[in-house]
């Protein structure tokens, strides 16, 4: 009870801190200094632990690593269905319940892609991406430990996430759900795996990156910021050579 009370109060204040910063732009920081240390921190971290893992998993047949990647970004979907009920867009809709539920049998919980085979191509949305298209600036920008680049309106998001996200629900929440249940070690597996795929995937644009940048921090900052716009926007642009680049 202590514990969530903690929990509870940490989280009320960081939204406090947020909302009050919301109205800065997104190229300006919150705490340049303390993003850059924690940036240095989080560079350590790829270099030690993330990139051995991407590169490690990258040598595996190709058909594992497909369907791994399907399958994360099948759960993926779940949290696209009710933004995009929020952004008013029911073609999305759509497209991201008949993908999850085609993938998750025919697919086989989503090792396949048939639903893609037919036309069905759903778009990444979460509560940051829905707060954009109602209007709310991005607010500025700062790093977090582990999960990298953020703004203060997708930091709000973030949280906002693991509430209407449904494998959330059934996972860190431990709630049935038509169902199914799970616990927090299947959601951090997933999101696990998630960023092993994407930094295995993006091996020779990190390699060239830090090869050919000034300032490594500014030149992630600035893709970062573009990406999210171009999300927001539902820009082709968005698919981009990084991938997905959400935290």
């Amino acid at each position: 009870m202590m514990i969530k009370r903690i929990k509870n109060l940490f989280i009320s204040a960081l939204i406090i801190t947020l909302i009050s910063t919301a109205g800065l732009k997104a190229s300006e920081e919150c705490f340049e200094g303390v993003s850059r240390s924690i940036f240095k921190f989080n560079m350590v971290f790829d270099d030690i632990i993330l990139e051995p893992i991407a590169k490690g998993y990258s040598k595996l047949p190709e058909p594992i690593k497909a369907g791994t990647g399907n399958f994360t970004s099948n759960v993926a979907t779940l949290l696209s269905i009710p933004n995009s009920l929020l952004q008013g867009n029911i073609k999305q809709v759509g497209h991201a319940t008949g993908s999850f539920f085609i993938n998750s049998t025919v697919g086989i919980l989503g090792f396949f892609n048939p639903a893609e085979k037919i036309g069905l191509k759903p778009h990444r949305e979460d509560v940051g991406q829905t707060l954009g298209k109602y209007g709310f600036g991005p607010g500025c920008y700062f790093v977090l430990p582990v999960l990298g680049p953020t703004t203060a309106r997708d930091s709000i998001g973030l949280i906002a996430d693991s509430f209407i996200d449904p494998f959330a629900h059934v996972t860190i929440q431990e709630k049935e759900l038509f169902g199914m249940s799970g616990n927090s070690l299947d959601y951090f597996s997933v999101k696990s795996t998630t960023a092993v795929d994407f930094r295995s995937d993006n091996i020779t644009n990190f390699e060239s990156l830090e090869k050919n940048s000034i300032d490594l921090y500014s030149s992630l900052k600035s893709i970062y910021l573009q990406d999210r716009e171009n999300k927001i926007k539902n820009s082709t642009d968005a698919q981009d050579d990084w991938g997905n680049l959400d935290n």
